[in-house]
């Protein structure tokens, strides 16, 4: 099974954050891989900026595919990324290309429920994953169970959040 994830970052970012905790990148890829078979995980920024540098490393470190959000130079670092149309793009473009099985995608964000719901129709979604129950848009309150699920969750949090290490 080749199942492709995406990631919208800010959402991620922001969504953990409220619930003042976050995510560990290495043990949330390898829960993306051992839960939903995901052969490629595609996270995305809404700009680059050097303070960042560091995160980017590990991410790229833990197995994913960082993609950035162009802006012009002006607004670069002065605005919020919206990555919500390169996301859908990405995902678009891997049904043409029909290179993949299924979708996982991670936000809370309700753009996307327009090509979720194609998605399922074509029986290429397999899970939407929220960062924060408070962040799920209500627009997905019709979805079955079977196509959701909250990294905040106890068991699924236990797997993937960060832990500062104690030094001696």
């Amino acid at each position: 099974m080749k199942n492709f994830a995406y990631i919208d970052g800010q959402n991620l970012h922001l969504g953990t954050a409220e619930a003042h905790w976050s995510v560990d990148y290495k043990r949330f890829r390898v829960y993306l891989q051992d839960k939903y078979d995901v052969e490629e995980a595609y996270y995305f920024f809404g700009y680059i900026s050097e303070d960042q540098q560091e995160l980017y490393n590990n991410l790229q470190k833990a197995g994913f595919i960082v993609i950035f959000k162009e802006h012009k130079e002006s607004f670069t670092g002065k605005k919020k990324g919206n990555v919500d149309t390169d996301i859908v793009f990405e995902m678009m473009k891997s049904i043409i290309d029909e290179n993949f099985d299924k979708v996982i995608l991670v936000s809370g964000d309700g753009d996307y429920k327009k090509v979720v719901d194609y998605l399922i129709k074509k029986e290429k979604f397999k899970k939407i994953l929220f960062p924060n129950q408070k962040f799920a848009s209500s627009l997905y309150k019709k979805l079955g169970a079977e196509y959701y699920d909250y990294l905040s969750n106890k068991d699924v949090k236990k797997k993937i959040q960060y832990t500062k290490k104690k030094t001696p």
